[in-house]
Parts: structure tokens; sequence; C-alpha cells
């Protein structure tokens, strides 16, 4: 996308309109496979459309909140992040977080991903992963538990040495002075039921994670932060480019990113959150620096004492950014978002949402896209992927109605999909390896859909 932003950004600076018409009006659908629906926990939704979709785009729903696994559980609720894999004779191997509390009880589901106490990180801690393997028509061929007694396990990235890294975003909330939380996890790819041993990734960070994101060229990993004062981070692996699964317990060293000459710079544009309107410009490239982080793995968090991951990185002048969310590698580009960075919201103080890309070879992080006030064209974007064509595909977390958000290589905003069933926020979006299907959650109380059509139609 690197050319077509050139055009994005003229048109930024001309003040034109960044609505598109994306592939038409959205309009409500049945999933094909609604038979299948006639009895979930949640109900009959066999006659319920649950997406709006454009003209020619269809869709089914799967793996559902309370449906047993192949694994003889049930599936976890709380859909959140997800990434793909190439799946034997012609599969797809899906990987799929659950954000689950200790104390969450959704629908009777008061475990969460059972796995055996051996398997488990933490007993008290209900989150973890689940993988699906799903047929080229779009159904499930099988299902299960994947890592377990984790918590809050919202988004993290695929490696290309084919495992999912899930991310916790808490600093601890598990048996306090017994197991540290914080921390991320790999889990590898399988086609095969089986559970991934739980070792936590100290050495990338103990905070609050969101998502990661690999560069191929080095095996960097990229990782974002969600809170108010986060930072951007990259991890060095010790063992030089990954290759296999479990080579990143080996360590390795973890940086944070600063922009050169303006220290600490708060990237928000928002005075109510340290920031001021326009100090970074949508469309002008900012020269970035990486300083090291000697603790990555802290026992507590204080900004009085300067403790913790982030307060270390600011000391040293990191860039702050209002809630780093999704993230996602794509044509040597990292994007990243940061859900409530941008001017106050028209109903609240915080913003509506910016979109970051950053350069490894330029050594350039650019604001690629800011949320209007108004909320209308893109509210809270938090989830984030690139589709093998090119547009960017942004899962909406703000209040009310809920859109997956499309970005053309023109820069144009667009409509895509709208949750018709209920009002909770888009997670996970991901493209399967052939380019073919989107895969997304609500999640709640916990749908995956995968959705196709012509996806290189006029947009």
């Amino acid at each position: 996308m690197v050319s077509p932003l050139e055009t994005f950004y003229a048109r930024v600076a001309r003040g034109q309109a960044r609505t598109g018409i994306g592939y038409g009006a959205i309009k409500p659908k049945l999933p094909v496979n609604y038979r299948e629906l006639t009895s979930t926990v949640i109900g009959d939704l066999s006659r319920i459309p649950l997406l709006e979709l454009p003209p020619g785009f269809n869709y089914t729903a799967i793996s559902i909140v309370g449906q047993s696994m192949s694994d003889g559980n049930p599936v976890p609720g709380d859909h959140d992040g997800m990434a793909t894999f190439v799946g034997p004779r012609g599969t797809t191997i899906l990987v799929r977080n659950h954000e689950l509390d200790p104390d969450e009880n959704e629908f009777g589901n008061t475990s969460g991903v059972i796995a055996p106490p051996e398997k488990k990180y933490d007993q008290i801690n209900a989150g973890g992963t689940t993988t699906l393997v799903v047929g080229p028509a779009r159904r499930l061929v099988r299902d299960y538990a994947s890592l377990a007694g984790t918590i809050r396990n919202c988004a993290g990235g695929p490696t290309p040495w084919g495992t999912w890294i899930s991310c916790e975003e808490t600093f601890n909330r598990g048996d306090v002075g017994v197991v540290r939380h914080g921390y991320n996890f790999e889990v590898p790819a399988n086609a095969e039921i089986g559970l991934a041993d739980p070792i936590p990734l100290k050495a990338m960070g103990r905070f609050s994670h969101e998502a990661v994101a690999v560069d191929p060229a080095t095996g960097y990993i990229y990782e974002t932060e969600d809170r108010g004062d986060s930072c951007f981070y990259r991890f060095v692996p010790a063992v030089g480019k990954p290759n296999a699964p479990g080579q990143l317990v080996q360590g390795g060293k973890l940086y944070a990113l600063k922009v050169v000459d303006k220290p600490t710079l708060n990237t928000t544009n928002n005075p109510n959150s340290g920031g001021s309107i326009g100090l970074v410009p949508v469309g002008v490239p900012l020269k970035v620096e990486w300083v090291p982080i000697d603790n990555p793995d802290p026992d507590v968090e204080d900004k009085a004492q300067g403790l913790g991951v982030r307060y270390e990185a600011q000391s040293k002048g990191a860039a702050i950014f209002y809630r780093g969310e999704g993230a996602w590698y794509a044509k040597g580009l990292i994007y990243f978002v940061a859900t409530q960075g941008g001017p106050p919201a028209v109903d609240s103080t915080r913003g509506n949402g910016q979109v970051w890309v950053y350069d490894p070879k330029a050594e350039t992080i650019t604001l690629l896209i800011e949320a209007e006030p108004s909320g209308e064209i893109l509210d809270e974007p938090d989830n984030i992927t690139v589709a093998p064509f090119g547009d960017l595909f942004l899962c909406e977390d703000g209040g009310g109605e809920q859109f997956v958000v499309g970005v053309d290589t023109k820069g144009e905003l667009y409509q895509f999909a709208r949750n018709a069933y209920n009002e909770s926020e888009f997670a996970g979006a991901c493209f399967s390896p052939d380019g073919q299907t989107l895969f997304v959650n609500i999640q709640s109380p916990g749908i995956t859909f995968c959705i196709w059509g012509p996806w290189l139609g006029k947009r």
C-alpha cells in the first residue's frame, strides 16, 4: 500500500471526503448454513440474519459458544483474535483466542477453556485458545482446546513458522503471589487435537498485551499494549530469525519505539489525553529509534516509582499511544491501531481511533488514518487485518452498532459488514491462506463467521 498511500495523504491534505462505496450497500442476510442453527445455547438462530453484507457475499456461522467440540468440551465464550494457516487436504486451520476472566459465567460456561491440570498455566483461569479445522465448503471439520489456564487472551498474531502467539491483556489477575500473568504464549497450528505446553514468553515483556505482528524478513516481533498510556514494542529473538515452534523460549531483547528528537511524544492528538490537536499530522512520516527495556518482567507496575515496562520505556523517551490494539504485517509494513487515539469525539473526551503504519526499512511511523470526531466513518477500530488484494479491514469496538470497516487502496473507508444480531464487537478478522474467505467473530455470545464473495469486484 506504500504507493496508494501517497494518493490517500494528498486527498486528506485537500480536505476531500474519505468515504467510499466499497462493495455496495449492506443488507441483512441469513447464514448459508441456517438450517444447522435451530438449537444452540443462545437459542434458535435459523431465522435470524446475523450479519449485513454487500451484494454477492455470503457466510456460514460456525463454532458457536456452548456447542460441543471434537474434544468433548463446550466451545468457550468471548471469541477474539484469530489467524489462519494452511491445513491438510484443502482445509484451513484457524487458531482463536478467548478473552475470558476466571469469574465469567456466560451461558453456564463456568469453566472456560477446559484442559487437564498439567496442561493449564493457572488452575483458576478460564482463558486460552481453541483451534478450528475448516473445510473448503466453510463448514467445521474439527475443533478443540489448544491453550488453557491463561487470562483475557485478547489478540495476538501469526508467525511465519506456523504458530499463533496468544497475548494476555492483563498485568496479573491470577493467583496473586503464586502465578504471574501478563505474558505471551506460543500455540502451534495443528490439525489434530492437542494442547500446547503453556510456557510464558517472559522476555517478550510482562504488560497488558494486545497483538503482535512478525516481520518475516528479520524475525522481529512487534507488540502493542492496551493501555491509555501504552507504548509500541519490538522484540528481537535471541535465536536470530526463528524458523520453528518453541524457539522463542530462548529469550531475546525487548525495545520500545521512540520518535527521534521528540522524547515521550504523545501521539493521541487529544488535549484530554496529554496530547494536542494536530500535533501529529496524517501522512507525515516520523523518524524513529528504539530504546532498550532492561527489565521486561517487572514484579509490579508503579508510575510514581517508574516501575513497569511502559514506565521504563517512557523514562527513556518512548512514544505514547492511546490503547494500542490490533497489529498486522503486510508487504514489508507493520500496521497497528490506537483504538481511542485522535481528537476528542463529539460524545466523549477520548478519540475515535487511529491507524498507524511502521516502515522497518525507513525506520519511520506514519499516522495513516485518524477517525473523525463524529465517528460516522470509523468508531474505535480494534483488530486489523490486511487483505491479499491490499484493503485494510478494521473491527470496530465502539458503542452502538458495530461494523467491519474496509479501507481500499485509494484510502477510502467503507462499511463492509454490520453485526445484525446485537451490539457486541467484531474481533479476529483474518483471511484464509488462499485469500477467498474472511473469518471474523462477534465476541459475545461468541460466533465465528466465514465470509466469501467477489473480493476483486469494484470498490
